[in-house]
């Protein structure tokens, strides 16, 4: 059996934060890359874990944002990459106040992008791993055991099943118009 192409994946933006000024400025600088924003989730209470405390402060929120473009579920490192640097650049005292975790979503699952090794990770290139996250199921997205206790509460899975409806929105107009 010869290899396929893949399929096109929706990327989108899971960012930590605790200064809404820098998110903006880190979701204007992240759509330079990714595309207008198509989609911003609501803002969720992020206490699950105490980890990111001494570097970004209280109180921690997260809000996921979505991207037009379908790109290849390979450039899942590079964006890794380009999301890093976007942290970097708006570091304060030396500190991150952002922390954009950048993921992908296809018909199946939820991958996120990290530069941390795990068990569970599959290396990429450039130092990134992928991490499975969510997978679809009858209707709903599961956390995998290993997934964030963010991502098992369930808080975020209205918005990725509005993204998902989107996604096969968007590969039926490519399939229609025979771009994939």
């Amino acid at each position: 059996m010869q290899p396929n192409e893949p399929i096109p994946v929706k990327y989108f933006i899971g960012a930590l934060f605790s200064e809404q000024s820098l998110l903006d400025k880190a979701i204007t600088i992240a759509e330079q890359y990714f595309g207008t924003t198509e989609l911003a989730s609501a803002k969720f209470t992020f206490d699950q874990t105490t980890y990111y405390k001494q570097e970004m402060g209280s109180p921690i929120q997260r809000q996921f944002f979505a991207f037009p473009k379908l790109l290849p579920p390979d450039s899942l490192a590079q964006a890794k990459l380009t999301t890093n640097s976007i942290e970097d650049q708006l570091r304060t005292e030396g500190h991150r106040k952002v922390n954009l975790d950048i993921g992908y979503l296809d018909y199946d699952k939820v991958v996120l992008a990290s530069a941390k090794y795990g068990i569970h990770k599959v290396y990429l290139s450039c130092g990134i791993y992928a991490d499975l996250a969510l997978h679809y199921s009858k209707g709903h997205f599961q956390p995998y055991p290993w997934a964030f206790l963010d991502f098992k509460s369930g808080s975020y899975e209205q918005f990725f099943l509005t993204l998902r409806t989107n996604y096969k929105k968007q590969l039926a107009a490519l399939r229609q118009n025979s771009i994939i």
